[in-house]
């Protein structure tokens, strides 16, 4: 199963749930691949020292000859694994300009490995651009984190139209799995007007989980660390252990759709 973890807009918690998010389910037992496909390379950091990278994402889609094995990193968290990315990822549009399959790269390399992971994860960048729409080739499932801000929409139809675009051609099968509300500040009149204005758009697709905001959310990138080992009592960590087994939840439920 290949989720996309994506939206235009940064700030988001984008990363922050592509970091977590795959924390959990490997803490689950599910054997995991995070590819982080975003310039910034801020899930990288959040598991490897820079200077350990190689080779990464950037690698990977140019260098096709060479195996998976040279760009996949192991972490500290068990089953969880990642492909890292550098600032040389931000040349990747120029480099494939004139490649004619260049929207297929991402998904032809990952048909190579997708049956040794139950799960594989796509941390997309905050743009529309080729990075993201090689996530959405790629991708069975894309996943919409939306801040819960006065501008939460702005934007989202966008994305929607380029996963459609995409559903039109490329990647039928692409479906969205849900919509996840991040940095919700539970003091504030404003969140909770905004919660119930995505819900009203997206309906049961937006998760009833809820993310809120957090400082420890925030500070744990920064000490390498996933929150559920920085501050394993935190709002952070139980949040994002209820919005696994929901996640796990609607995977299964598809499947079970699929099948039927």
């Amino acid at each position: 199963m290949i989720v996309a973890i994506a939206n235009q807009k940064g700030g988001v918690g984008k990363t922050t749930t592509a970091i977590n998010l795959s924390a959990a389910c490997a803490m689950r037992g599910k054997k995991v691949l995070l590819v982080d496909l975003d310039p910034q390379s801020n899930s990288s950091i959040s598991f490897i020292e820079p200077e350990r990278v190689n080779g990464g994402a950037y690698e990977l889609l140019t260098e096709t000859e060479r195996p998976w094995i040279d760009f996949i990193y192991e972490t500290k968290v068990e089953n969880l694994k990642i492909v890292p990315s550098k600032i040389n990822l931000a040349k990747l549009e120029a480099k494939l300009l004139a490649d004619f399959d260049a929207v297929f790269k991402l998904r032809d390399r990952i048909e190579q490995i997708k049956h040794e992971y139950d799960l594989i994860f796509l941390d997309t960048p905050p743009t529309l651009g080729l990075l993201t729409v090689n996530a959405l080739v790629a991708a069975t499932y894309v996943l919409i984190p939306i801040q819960s801000s006065y501008f939460a929409l702005e934007g989202t139809d966008d994305l929607l139209e380029t996963i459609d675009k995409v559903r039109s051609r490329p990647n039928p099968e692409l479906r969205l799995l849900g919509v996840l509300i991040t940095l919700y500040d539970r003091r504030t009149t404003l969140s909770k007007d905004v919660e119930g204005q995505i819900r009203s758009v997206f309906g049961e697709k937006a998760f009833k989980t809820v993310i809120s905001r957090s400082v420890r959310l925030e500070e744990s990138p920064a000490h390498r660390e996933t929150i559920f080992t920085y501050a394993p009592e935190s709002s952070g960590a139980r949040e994002y252990k209820e919005l696994c087994e929901e996640f796990l939840g609607r995977i299964s439920e598809e499947v079970k759709n699929k099948n039927a």
